[in-house]
């Protein structure tokens, strides 16, 4: 797979090691999951190598594919303004990771660590977005994630979206839901995870990180717009062929 894209892992980035940890450790699955493809960190904000530098040190074609689980503003915005300054580059943006079944088995199995018992309601607790289409991603998540555990699940932002995750703590407990978990919709430690944290919840789950399943959805993103993009440029790089593992 040498002549493949290179697969250019996009974190938001943020304050303190432990998120910029975790996100490498999911992009070292990643990598294992896929041997011989060429697989590139870069980042939006706070944490270093920025995005533009990654795509300056490029002498291939490359799918960014953005480590977000909803399609607002940086996915839509941001990202393809990276890719338009940067001189020389040939690059396709992959869709954002959610919603999709894979952050959902991801999600039990946080819920599991944590404590979680079947029965219990979820409040999935998302970063938030002003971009209403990021918003509407994570109530289809919720869905997901409501058939996968046969139980109710509410969604939630932690900033710029209602209801909060101590709103939606409190509304199933209104409703009779004695033992309401949170589930942490979020990639990595960081800000957020702690005002999640603080929800109320019975039990809070740990955030995505390092798992297999969504390191299987990071190269399904990867391998759909390399096919995307094949079928719209014929000089593109062809498709590489999925492994069991991926």
């Amino acid at each position: 797979m040498s002549d493949s894209p290179v697969l250019v892992a996009v974190g938001h980035g943020s304050r303190g090691p432990e998120h910029e940890e975790t996100i490498g450790r999911l992009v070292d699955v990643v990598r294992r999951s896929r041997p011989g493809l060429r697989v590139e960190t870069g980042w939006l904000d706070l944490v270093r190598p920025p995005l533009a530098e990654v795509l300056a040190g490029l002498d291939a074609p490359a799918v960014l594919v953005p480590l977000l689980l909803g399609t607002g503003y940086h996915v839509r915005v941001d990202i393809p303004a990276v890719v338009a300054a940067a001189p020389g580059v040939t690059a396709r943006v992959a869709r954002a990771l959610g919603p999709h079944p894979l952050l959902a088995d991801a999600l039990c199995d946080r819920l599991a660590e944590a404590g979680w018992a079947p029965g219990n309601a979820v409040v999935l607790a998302a970063a938030g977005s002003t971009d209403p289409g990021a918003d509407a991603d994570t109530v289809r998540m919720a869905r997901l994630l409501a058939r996968r555990l046969c139980t109710p699940v509410v969604p939630s932002y932690l900033c710029a979206g209602s209801p909060t995750p101590a709103e939606a703590v409190a509304g199933l407990r209104r409703r009779g839901h004695g033992r309401v978990a949170v589930a942490r919709y979020l990639m990595a430690p960081g800000f957020f995870g702690g005002r999640a944290a603080a929800a109320g919840g019975c039990v809070t789950a740990p955030p995505l990180g390092a798992h297999e399943s969504v390191a299987r959805l990071v190269l399904r993103r990867y391998d759909d717009a390399v096919r995307e993009a094949a079928a719209a440029v014929p000089s593109w790089p062809r498709a590489p062929r999925r492994t069991a593992t991926s």
